[in-house]
């Protein structure tokens, strides 16, 4: 079964950092770019992140730039997004997905995980 699962999600003070990584299972995660995409409520859906096939290049939303990590361990299957000083503002659903490296990070995307939950309160 072709799946993206994300974990490392949850409640976490504004300041405060957070890992999520994203594991891929029944094909193979080397050949795709991964995005990371959030969607908070009542707001439209927002490319966060992403790393291309090789690791090379990444991109970055100016909302997160700076405090944001996107990394990958192909070996692993594996895709994670460090988080650092976050903000209430970052409260949404993360959800990673693989596909071609778009500019938004999200165009195109073949697969989807279910994604994670960040909520960023005091």
């Amino acid at each position: 079964q072709l799946q993206l699962v994300e974990s490392g999600g949850g409640l976490v003070q504004p300041g405060g950092s957070l890992r999520l990584s994203c594991a891929a299972s029944g094909f193979t995660l080397d050949f795709y770019a991964v995005g990371w995409v959030r969607q908070a409520p009542g707001k439209q859906r927002e490319g966060v992140s992403c790393i291309s096939s090789s690791g090379g290049s990444t991109k970055y939303a100016e909302s997160v730039k700076g405090r944001f990590t996107i990394s990958r361990d192909n070996p692993k299957k594996m895709v994670h997004l460090q988080m650092n000083s976050l903000k209430p503002e970052d409260t949404a659903v993360y959800y990673c997905a693989a596909g071609p490296y778009s500019g938004n990070c999200q165009d195109g995307m073949s697969y989807w995980g279910k994604g994670t939950l960040v909520t960023v309160s005091s």
